[in-house]
């Protein structure tokens, strides 16, 4: 698996732990387009990113339960991974 985050992956993440539908060709055309405009809430980014620890065995660091776009998230994340890294 890459260690980095794809949107892709968030796009899956998003269906499997907050059962958000969003493609990932969306996400990439729109990476800026809020979380809330999909329906992603909070608890669904706290799911999210609970799931993304369990299958990279390492804690997320930052305030990625703060970002409120796709954009900010994968970049946090990916920030995160590459410090643990």
């Amino acid at each position: 698996m890459n260690s980095q985050l794809t949107y892709e992956e968030l796009s899956g993440l998003m269906r499997s732990s907050a059962g958000v539908r969003v493609e990932q060709a969306t996400l990439e055309r729109d990476p800026e387009t809020p979380f809330a405009e999909y329906g992603l809430d909070s608890l669904g980014l706290l799911g999210i990113i609970g799931e993304l620890e369990n299958r990279r065995g390492t804690s997320i660091a930052g305030d990625v339960d703060g970002c409120r776009t796709p954009h900010a998230f994968v970049d946090a994340v990916n920030a995160s991974l590459a410090k643990g890294a």
